[in-house]
C-alpha cells in the first residue's frame, strides 16, 4: 500500500458511559480520532473547540437532547455531517432528525462494523472523504486497486470499476482475510435489505472473482448464510 492514511476527527455524543467508552475505543482503532462527550451540551462546547469531520450524536441525552445539538451545530458549520444513534423505539423520531439535517442514522443495539460503514458513506457522499484506514492504493496479491479512481490494474491492464463494484471491493479488503457481514454490506453499500438487492450483491460478487481469477493467490469465498472473506 502507498500513502499515508489520515485520521478522521469523530465528535461522539453518547450519554450511556459503556456504550460510550466502547464506541470510542473501537472507533480509535480503526483509525479514527474520537472524542466522546456524555451530553449535549459538553458536545456543543467541544464542538466549538476543534474541527470535526463528522458528528454522532445520541437522541436521547441530559441537558441538551440530540436534535438540539444538531441544530446548533448546523447553525455553526451548515455542512458537518451528522449521523443520530436512536432506539429502537424511537424510529418515528428519524423523521425529525432528517429535518434537523441529519445524513443518517442507525438503530440501537447496532453491529460496530456496520456504524464505520455508514460513517465512511456519509464522508465520502458530503465530499468530505478522507483515506480513513486505506491509502487510494491497495495491493491485492499482483492486483493494484485504487478505490478512489475506481480501477483495478494488472501487468499494465486497467479495468474500470462501477462504483458499487469499487465499494464493494473496498469493503471486502477492510476485511482481508476475515468476514464481511453480508447484511452490514447491504445496508451499507445497497442501503437496505431485500431479495432483488441479495441478489445484486451475489452478482457483484461473481464479477469481483472475475475480475481477480488471473492471480491464483486470491480469492473471495462464501460463509455460508453470513457473509464473504477476501482472501490473498
Amino acid at each position: 500500500m502507498s500513502n499515508e492514511a489520515i485520521k478522521v476527527n469523530v465528535l461522539l455524543a453518547e450519554d450511556d458511559d459503556n456504550l460510550g467508552l466502547l464506541l470510542r475505543e473501537y472507533l480509535q482503532s480503526k483509525n479514527f480520532n474520537t472524542d466522546l462527550y456524555r451530553d449535549g451540551a459538553a458536545a456543543l462546547e467541544g464542538f466549538g473547540s476543534k474541527k470535526y469531520d463528522i458528528c454522532i450524536l445520541d437522541v436521547m441525552m441530559p441537558i441538551k437532547d440530540g436534535f438540539s445539538l444538531a441544530k446548533d451545530i448546523k447553525q455553526k458549520s451548515p455542512f458537518t455531517p451528522i449521523m443520530f444513534l436512536t432506539a429502537k423505539s424511537m424510529k418515528d423520531d428519524v423523521l425529525e432528525g432528517f429535518t434537523v439535517g441529519a445524513d443518517d442514522y442507525i438503530i440501537k443495539p447496532f453491529n460496530v462494523e456496520e456504524l464505520v460503514m455508514r460513517i465512511e458513506a456519509i464522508l465520502r457522499r458530503t465530499r468530505k472523504h478522507i483515506e480513513l484506514n486505506q491509502p487510494a492504493e491497495i495491493n491485492i496479491g499482483r492486483y493494484l486497486f485504487n478505490h478512489v479512481k475506481q480501477t483495478l490494474e494488472l501487468g499494465g491492464h486497467v479495468r474500470k470499476l462501477t462504483s458499487k463494484e469499487s465499494e464493494l471491493l473496498r469493503f471486502l479488503c477492510l476485511n482481508k482475510n476475515s468476514l464481511l457481514d453480508r447484511n452490514v454490506a447491504l445496508s451499507t453499500i445497497w442501503t437496505g435489505e431485500n431479495y432483488f438487492n441479495a441478489r445484486s450483491m451475489d452478482v457483484y460478487i461473481t464479477k469481483l472473482r472475475k475480475y481477480l481469477k488471473d492471480d491464483p493467490g486470491v480469492e473471495i469465498i462464501n460463509v455460508r448464510g453470513k457473509g464473504f472473506k477476501l482472501l490473498y
